[in-house]
């Protein structure tokens, strides 16, 4: 990832998110559930296009709420395949209300997205990517990379001079607790 180290600090949009959430461990439910929306719709475009419509899809998808997603229906679809301030693709918006309700059977079978991460760690990337694709809908290998490099489980989303590293490194992400 040198390459982001390099082109993000100081950038108007890659900077903050570079700087405080990339690599970053989170265990909120609703922004684990963003960063897989955010990076499913990242599919194809670039990631400077979804940050900057990151809060066009907080508003769109009820605040990340995974309660509320699981249970949008046609109607909600219909509208969201007509919101230009998100990525209009009927197979990431299905994808994404139908992986909101597989989080919300996490809860049942681990105690939550959350407890289901740590409950598999440590994968190699392949044995998540094999995971990521028999549990959700629309995470191929670079999607479920770089969901699990973006939340520390994976190594990789800094150089280790990189001020952003140090900063995450203190937050014992995953990949350093192996």
């Amino acid at each position: 990832m040198s390459g982001y180290c390099d082109s993000a600090p100081g950038h108007p949009v890659h900077g903050p998110y570079h700087d405080h959430e990339y690599g970053f461990p989170q265990t909120d439910e609703s922004g684990l559930f963003e960063r897989l929306v955010l990076e499913i719709n990242q599919a194809g475009l670039s990631w400077e296009t979804i940050l900057k419509k990151r809060e066009s899809f907080r508003k769109a998808y009820s605040g990340f709420s995974v309660d509320k997603v699981a249970l949008y229906a046609e109607k909600d679809r219909a509208r969201l395949l007509a919101d230009a301030g998100i990525i209009r693709n009927r197979l990431k918006v299905d994808a994404t209300i139908h992986n909101a309700q597989v989080i919300r059977g996490l809860r049942g079978s681990h105690g939550g997205f959350l407890a289901w991460l740590e409950a598999h760690h440590p994968l190699t990337r392949p044995e998540w990517v094999k995971l990521f694709k028999q549990t959700f809908r629309f995470t191929g290998g670079e999607i479920t990379g770089e969901f699990l490099m973006s939340l520390g489980y994976l190594p990789g989303a800094h150089r280790a001079d990189c001020p952003a590293f140090k900063r995450a490194a203190k937050c014992k992400p995953a990949w350093m607790r192996k």
